[in-house]
């Protein structure tokens, strides 16, 4: 009767590990603004389209330039995105977050590199995998793209706020110059 016991921990932890491995990836899935709002049996879909990989630090997600191919969430780690002309740095991302979810929309450039500041472990999410999972299930992919087209606005809307005070700066910085020629 012990030795039953110790086979039943032995595979009980083994599936417990498992398990508990898929509901803290449900929990991360869930607090991503593509997959907020989504019922646990849809996060699972979801979860057996992406694909685990692993970084290390000083390495390369992608470079600016290549064809987008999907996006990626970080699940362990810090990444750098990257303006490669000047090398400016535009954001420093890290576990819970995420990036390249452009790339599920279309396969334009990536319009920056980004690369992993600490090791780092990573899901990516690909476009051929969400056009299949639409295909399969319309009413699911319609609940991500509309998420999807939310989060880019919201970017986009930002990035206007943004420019505009920018715009806004310099014109005082004119100014201030213009007044400062006439003294």
């Amino acid at each position: 009767m012990g030795a039953d016991r110790s086979v039943d921990s032995f595979w009980g932890n083994i599936f417990s590990r498992r398990n508990d491995r898929e509901k803290a990836l449900h929990e991360v899935l869930a607090t991503i603004p593509l997959f907020e709002g989504l019922r646990k049996s849809e996060l699972e879909r979801v979860a057996r389209l992406l694909y685990e990989r692993r970084y290390s630090a000083g390495e390369a997600v992608f470079h600016q330039g290549e064809p987008g191919v999907g996006m990626y969430i970080i699940l362990e780690g810090r990444v750098e995105v990257i303006f490669e002309p000047t090398g400016q740095v535009l954001a420093e991302l890290k576990a819970g977050e995420f990036f390249g979810e452009m790339s599920l929309v279309d396969e334009s450039p990536r319009a920056a590199t980004v690369a992993a500041l600490t090791d780092s472990r990573m899901m990516g999410l690909f476009l051929s995998d969400l056009t299949d999972l639409i295909d399969r299930n319309p009413r699911l992919g319609v609940k991500i793209l509309q998420r999807l087209v939310h989060v880019v606005a919201s970017r986009l809307r930002r990035s206007n706020e943004q420019l505009s005070q920018m715009r806004e700066e310099l014109r005082s910085l004119s100014a201030h110059d213009s007044m400062a020629d006439e003294d």
